[in-house]
């Protein structure tokens, strides 16, 4: 017997990626609408793992995760998943998807779409779903076109309807509407191409066997074409349904299987047949001429192999897998029952592996991933727990949490990371707040990150961005600053004594953090008697107390003063000085009226011009200089007013004094030196306005005879 086995067995690339997807995902509050693919086995599989079918997404929980099949959807069940909060694996073929765009853009335009397929194929009810305005669906070239007459159509089709059935459809269709019709033929390329093998296949044999599920539109179509060609066509679901007696007497036996068959169905066939004649020989090139041409032919169990190495499995697959066995080195396992794979004890999820504690586990069903293919399969049972882990922690970040993860490297665009084994990228924009030209620096930082997406075109990368979080960061500062900066105006007024902490100094004062808010208390507020450097009164890190002196909130400026609260030295004065006291001070300034004594810092004494010495002064420069230290006698003491009145002369001993020889110069009663500056009166020193403002009208309680002195009395 010559077995022809069609070289584009299995699964097409939109239903393996649905598979792959449905194996791979969590499973956790996860549910797919609608069989996936139309095979028993394979959705028995996955109902196995823990995934739910539901034939309505009213059967899907709020929050819960939903696959959408390789056939697609209607919008308005994407739309209906938003409002749910229902997170969409989408598993549509891309092919299913270009038809879909097809549809809804031709609505849009106005025009009439017309499809080729299966009304109630979930493929085209889907695609019904996506239609705007009016639509029609068309399985026969019997159909009634009528209803497309003088309209402008659109026509596409099922992606696995019949080739030769859709350009009937189309020729009739294009006889009945007079304006221009668009055709796009959506069928899938590799629907195409199976038919053709099909046909091909069930033009050279005897027999024909077409696995795939008995609900499985494009393994149908297969039967169809296969039986227009060869007499004897038998329909398997599965590899139980091969009987081989039905085909022991045929000389040529081909073998093809629909785009929702499992590899594994069809190398259980190869098996059986094999075991019935071990002299099988398979060819996987197909020609016009096969009969009559040799072909090289791999062996039975080269093609069997063939399968199972790279059809069966795919790295990053997780297995559902039994253990047979526990030797040393490992376990054994089998996968759906069909040979045994090892899983070397360091693979294995156990801290301490022994043989006899796995011995115990044989029988047990366990999840291991594969890991290698080539040269040979090679699973790891550590490595789902691992993929595990970090599905959790991708699904925290999936929820909007904070994660973190140390920058490996960087590129024109962004920065490099990995959490687990998902790639990060972080946009040069989403960095920080602002334009960052020096990317490398980055390199080794820890990064605080929040997903912006996950690009699905690529191995789940994240995309994520620091920038949110500082940004929400700085917000809710400037923020809770706003509130306690509101709250400390409301509670503070003009004149309240406070407390508050030296934060800093400047030339001009010093910064102080009262309730957490920076008060100024300027230089000139912090002594009566006037500092040139704030640190000789305040020390940095120190607490005292303060008193309010102005309020700007608009600006957000508090002004506070120290000596405020600080007794003047006139204040003191009463208790240390007193009409009769000898005082020491330092002349601090001249004036032609006389001469102001610093006493302390402070306070001032005037010396009169008078009371600087008996003899009489032109100026008070001629005996006395700035910073001369001298001593006085107290004549009058006044704090009121702040007045303090000195002598000088009180302290020294007076000169005598002829009067006779006085009387004689001033014979007649008029002296020679009328109006000299001998006899010069009290009040031609008043005369001094400077003077008269320090005096405001006399001479602070001391009197005239005091002033002149006794001699003149």
């Amino acid at each position: 017997m010559n077995v022809i086995v069609a070289k584009s067995c299995g699964f097409c690339r939109g239903v393996r990626q649905a598979v792959d997807t449905a194996m791979s995902v969590p499973v956790d509050n996860t549910y797919v609408l609608g069989e996936l693919i139309h095979n028993e086995e394979v959705v028995s599989k996955i109902s196995e793992r823990g995934i739910t079918t539901v034939q309505s997404l009213s059967e899907v929980p709020s929050g819960a995760t939903l696959l959408i099949r390789s056939h697609g959807v209607g919008k308005e069940t994407y739309d209906a998943c938003k409002t749910k909060n229902v997170r969409i694996v989408d598993c549509t073929c891309s092919f299913v998807q270009r038809t879909q765009k097809i549809v809804r853009e031709a609505g849009e335009a106005g025009k009439v779409v017309a499809i080729v397929g299966h009304a109630e194929h979930p493929e085209v009810v889907g695609l019904m779903g996506w239609r705007t305005g009016e639509a029609y669906v068309f399985s026969s070239e019997k159909d009634d076109f009528s209803v497309l007459r003088g309209k402008a159509v659109v026509l596409v089709s099922q992606t696995t309807f019949s080739a030769q059935r859709f350009l009937k459809i189309v020729e009739n269709i294009q006889k009945v509407s007079l304006k221009s019709v668009e055709i796009f033929k959506t069928i899938c390329y590799t629907t195409v191409y199976r038919q053709r093998e099909a046909e091909r296949i069930s033009k050279l044999c005897d027999a024909v066997l077409v696995i795939g599920g008995i609900n499985s539109s494009n393994t149908g179509k297969l039967c169809e074409i296969a039986s227009a060609n060869c007499r004897h066509v038998l329909r398997l679901n599965n590899a139980d349904d091969f009987k081989y007696d039905k085909i022991k007497f045929f000389k040529r036996v081909g073998v093809i299987a629909g785009a929702s068959t499992p590899d594994w169905q069809t190398q259980e066939v190869l098996f059986k047949m094999a075991e019935n004649n071990a002299e099988v020989q398979v060819a996987t090139e197909v020609a016009e001429d096969t009969a009559t041409k040799n072909v090289a032919a791999p062996t039975m169990a080269e093609v069997v192999e063939d399968i199972d190495r790279e059809a069966r499995y795919r790295k990053g697959q997780i297995l559902n897998v039994k253990i047979v066995s526990a030797r040393d080195e490992g376990v054994y396992v089998s996968v759906s029952g069909k040979g045994e794979i090892l899983i070397e004890k360091v693979n294995l999820d156990c801290e301490d592996y022994t043989r006899e504690a796995y011995a115990g586990k044989v029988g047990e069903d366990i999840e291991a991933m594969v890991v290698e293919t080539s040269p040979k399969v090679k699973l790891s049972e550590k490595a789902v727990k691992k993929v595990k882990e970090e599905e959790l922690l991708l699904k925290d970040v999936e929820a909007g949490n904070e994660f973190t993860v140390v920058c490996t490297g960087f590129n024109k665009g962004g920065l490099t990371a990995e959490l687990g084994t998902y790639p990060v990228f972080v946009p040069a924009r989403e960095i920080r707040p602002g334009y960052v030209k020096d990317l490398e620096k980055y390199t080794g930082k820890k990064l605080r990150l929040k997903l912006i997406e996950i690009r699905k075109e690529r191995r789940k990368e994240i995309i994520a961005s620091q920038r949110v979080i500082l940004e929400a960061e700085r917000e809710a500062r400037e923020a809770a600053k706003a509130e306690k900066e509101g709250a400390f105006f409301d509670a503070i007024q003009i004149g309240d004594v406070v407390e508050g902490k030296v934060e800093r100094t400047t030339s001009f004062g010093a910064f102080v953090s009262v309730n957490g808010f920076d008060c100024l208390a300027h230089i000139s507020d912090l002594s009566w008697t006037g500092v040139k450097d704030v640190k000789d009164v305040l020390e940095i890190g120190k607490r005292y107390e303060f008193k309010v002196l102005k309020i700007d909130r608009e600006n957000k400026k508090v002004s506070i003063g120290y000596k405020q609260l600080q007794p003047q030295p006139w204040d003191l004065a009463a208790g240390k000085y007193a009409e009769g006291d000898i005082v020491h001070g330092k002349v601090v300034r001249i004036v032609p009226f006389g001469a102001f004594v610093e006493l302390e810092k402070g306070i001032d004494g005037l010396v009169h011009v008078s009371q600087i010495s008996h003899e009489w002064l032109e100026n008070p420069t001629s005996v006395l200089s700035i910073g001369e230290e001298i001593d006085a006698k107290v004549l009058a003491f006044n704090p009121d007013e702040k007045k303090i009145t000195l002598s000088i002369k009180a302290l020294q001993a007076a000169p005598e004094f002829d009067y006779s020889r006085d009387r004689e110069e001033n014979a007649g009663g008029r002296s020679k030196k009328k109006g000299g500056k001998r006899n010069r009166n009290v009040s031609e020193y008043g005369e001094d306005e400077e003077y008269r403002e320090w005096n405001d009208g006399g001479f602070s309680g001391a009197s005239i005879a005091e002033l002149l002195g006794n001699e003149d009395k």
